[in-house]
């Protein structure tokens, strides 16, 4: 399949549909160009980053499993 795209003079081109669904693309996402062998490959640019990694250590105070297990029994008053 062989998709033809314009380059503006601010050196943008739009995607086809296509290419983007097949990709996955959606407005936002960012996107690889790799230069390999006389070709250049274009592919999602996905990081390697853990996206929970921000709250990792919210829970700190809990040290084991069974710590957790009787925290939400007390949320859920399993108790009772």
């Amino acid at each position: 399949m062989k998709q033809i795209a314009t380059l503006t003079s601010k050196g943008q081109i739009t995607i086809p549909q296509d290419v983007r669904k097949r990709l996955g693309l959606k407005q936002g996402d960012q996107i690889s160009f790799e230069l390999k062998d006389g070709q250049t490959i274009l592919s999602p640019y996905r990081t390697e980053e853990n996206p929970f990694e921000a709250f990792q250590g919210v829970l700190a105070s809990f040290a084991t499993k069974e710590e957790v297990n009787t925290w939400l029994s007390d949320l859920r008053d399993d108790d009772e």
